[in-house]
């Protein structure tokens, strides 16, 4: 079974710390078999979180046997982090662990040297802080998260549930990924490269929320839909709509309809033996070209190698 280790330091954040034990911790299979064998460690048997202390049962050996190592953010981003931390980090990534931080979190993984080079993000506020200290990592201010292959790293707060969210549909699939999603009462639309920082306009007497315009493209996602026929669903001027969708979504009204329709395409493919072109079509992509383009850009694969990867998970 896969294992995952959530590492534990002094002063961890409890809702980071919390995040990947929920999500990996409830991951079913579709025998219902769990997905993940997660443990909590840490270099101490006790540890702090503010609010209060909490016994650890597992000691950092148990990184060495790691899949995936979930490294939480602390208080304080700036406190030194202990060299046997750092060492057991660098040795887990040596034997080929992936690992993922959490917010706060990319400082201590930014600490093993091992983001050298690579793309990564924190928290907004603490973006220009994390580039100032780790000038060779590629600090990203603007995404939820960022997927290296062996190192992830994510924003804060619900990103960090986004980041395990995409480790589940990675490891298991989407069917599997949309249950632990509703699990955790999260939608799974939300990808990557989105805005972590989105301004929500206040509402007008005319309502200016997306909620309702975004259940109702969730419901006509199969059909043939233009942003001209979403910005009449709106009521509001094509203009206007890209704004407004901009301002709440972080991206577009057509790149959000996209990523809805290959989320359900992965289902499909995963689930049925329907072929790709029906898939295509019941979807709500024009053509099987269109949706092979689509699929690959936003999955980094073909549907047919897709289902040849889960459609036996």
């Amino acid at each position: 079974m896969h294992m995952v280790a959530v590492l534990a330091l002094d002063s961890v954040v409890p809702f980071d710390l919390a995040t990947p034990m929920e999500v990996f911790g409830r991951t079913r299979l579709a025998d219902g078999r769990p997905g993940y064998r997660v443990l909590v460690c840490a270099a101490t048997p006790v540890v702090t979180t503010g609010a209060f202390r909490m016994a650890v049962p597992w000691g950092l050996d148990v990184l060495a046997d790691a899949d995936t190592v979930v490294v939480p953010g602390v208080a304080d981003p700036a406190a030194a982090t202990p060299a046997a931390v750092l060492d057991a980090l660098r040795a887990a990534a040596d034997h080929g662990a992936r690992i993922a931080s959490i917010c706060g979190g990319a400082f201590t993984l930014a600490a093993t040297g091992l983001l050298d080079g690579h793309r990564a993000t924190t928290h907004w506020v603490a973006t220009d802080r994390l580039a100032a200290e780790y000038p060779r990592v590629q600090v990203d201010p603007n995404v939820l998260y960022v997927d290296n292959g062996q190192f992830l790293t994510s924003a804060g707060a619900a990103a960090g549930l986004d980041l395990c969210l995409h480790l589940v549909r990675r490891d298991h699939g989407a069917a599997v990924a949309a249950d632990a999603a509703r699990l955790s009462v999260m939608p799974l639309e939300r990808a990557g490269g989105q805005a972590q920082f989105i301004t929500h306009e206040p509402p007008t007497a005319e309502g200016a929320t997306l909620e309702p315009l975004l259940a109702w493209m969730r419901d006509n996602a199969g059909r043939e839909l233009t942003l001209a026929d979403v910005a009449r669903q709106a009521g509001m001027s094509v203009r206007t709509l890209n704004r407004r969708f901009r301002d709440q979504t972080g991206t577009t009204p057509l790149r959000w309809l996209h990523r809805v329709r290959v989320h359900r395409a992965q289902h499909l493919l995963e689930t049925t033996a329907q072929p790709v072109d029906r898939v295509a079509t019941q979807v709500g992509f024009g053509s099987a070209t269109a949706f092979r383009d689509r699929f690959k850009r936003i999955t980094g694969t073909s549907p047919q190698a897709y289902r040849r990867s889960f459609r036996g998970a």
